[in-house]
């Protein structure tokens, strides 16, 4: 399974940026698909995740009400959409993917493949 993110840059605080995460080489829907982040000096945390076909979907504390993660199987891509992005948002991005499709994990041991990640920074 490849793994392309794209959608990072610069933002304002308070604006918004879509991520995308393109896959190819397995089927779509066989996988769940989850969105990381990893600051300068810092581990990296989970921050959104989604099942196979949408139905369960997870975030982390820090991103519930602000991001929102879908998935268009028919174009074998998932998205993060980030609204009212503040400056702690900084980090570079990663989408992953596992095969626990029915799941939507929330740690990264449990996913099996992982693209590039996309800078997002967010000024002040």
């Amino acid at each position: 399974v490849q793994l392309q993110a794209s959608g990072g840059g610069l933002v304002q605080a308070g604006g918004s940026l879509r991520l995308s995460c393109a896959a190819s080489g397995r089927t779509f829907n066989s996988l769940g698909m989850g969105w990381f982040r990893q600051a300068p000096g810092k581990e990296r945390e989970f921050v959104a995740a989604i099942s196979w076909y949408g139905r369960t979907t997870n975030y982390a504390d820090s991103v519930k009400g602000r991001f929102t993660i879908s998935r268009d199987n028919a174009k074998n891509t998932a998205y993060l959409q980030m609204n009212s992005l503040k400056p702690e948002d900084r980090a570079v991005y990663y989408c992953a993917a596992d095969n626990t499709y029915w799941a939507a994990n929330t740690g990264p041991h449990q996913y099996n493949y992982w693209g590039q990640g996309t800078q997002v920074t967010v000024s002040s």
